[in-house]
């Protein structure tokens, strides 16, 4: 069975998007099966693949409100080498429409229970709010990874995010845990990023990732070539971190079975 994935922050700009790319395709040089889902109506992990989003027909729209079946949905990222349920403006829409829907926070778990026995990991990139979509990949994953910046307003927005899991765990999906805090735009050199580092180290122990994601310029122009870091340029410190935290991953899921 695959193991689901939300990546969420309501925060933006932490890196949700480049984690869910680079982690996907990071997991795919392990030779695991892979299908990243991108929630966001903005379409960044879509174009980040390599696919565009205004010429794809159909959308995780389609799979949230038209109860399309993801395998007829998904298309395969030859810059990635994952499959991804693409995403564009589409999606927006249904943010609303799925408030009339019967079942609503259970349109994507209900469409990935098909799926699940495909993939080794299903990751989900969430839009950086919480919307009936976040819901949906809360209510349909196993594990919640949250990328941040080690700032000060990040805290701040920490405590509200573990305030909605907590909710999500008591409300839908009691099965939901937190897998990891991975520190983002990381750089030693900071003062406050070195605080707020050791503050989350206490907080959370273990479930802070020890691998950290460091500003990278390949990083920040992989998305605008279609491609990972990975691919853009395997040997730059961004795709060299995505490929620790997948091997990092891999070593706590064998050591949790």
């Amino acid at each position: 069975m695959g193991k689901i994935l939300a990546v969420t922050n309501q925060k933006g700009g932490v890196g949700k998007t480049t984690t869910c790319v680079n982690l996907a395709a990071s997991l795919v040089a392990t030779k695991k099966k892979v299908l990243l889902i991108d929630l966001d109506p903005q379409g960044n992990a879509t174009m980040g693949s390599g696919i565009d989003k205004n010429t794809v027909e159909t959308s995780v729209y389609d799979v949230l409100v038209l109860d399309t079946p993801i395998a007829e949905v998904s298309v395969y990222s030859k810059n990635c080498g994952y499959d991804i349920v693409p995403s564009n403006a589409d999606v927006t829409a249904a943010e609303v429409e799925l408030l009339s829907i019967e079942g609503k926070e259970f349109r994507l778990r209900d469409a990935l229970a098909i799926e699940q026995t495909e993939y080794d990991y299903i990751i989900i990139d969430c839009p950086p709010s919480l919307n009936m979509l976040t819901v949906n990949a809360l209510a349909a994953a196993q594990g919640v990874i949250i990328p941040m910046q080690c700032e000060y307003y990040a805290l701040e927005g920490l405590s509200a995010l573990l305030d909605t899991i907590s909710q999500i765990q008591q409300v839908l999906n009691p099965k939901l845990k937190i897998e990891g805090l991975l520190r983002t735009m990381y750089d030693p050199r900071n003062g406050l990023t070195n605080d707020v580092s050791q503050q989350l180290s206490e907080h959370f122990g273990n479930k802070v990732y020890r691998t950290v994601i460091p500003r990278n310029i390949r990083l920040a122009e992989a998305p605008s070539h279609g491609l990972p870091a990975l691919h853009y340029d395997k040997q730059s410190k961004g795709a060299l971190s995505y490929l620790a935290l997948a091997g990092e991953m891999l070593r706590r899921a064998d050591k949790d079975s």
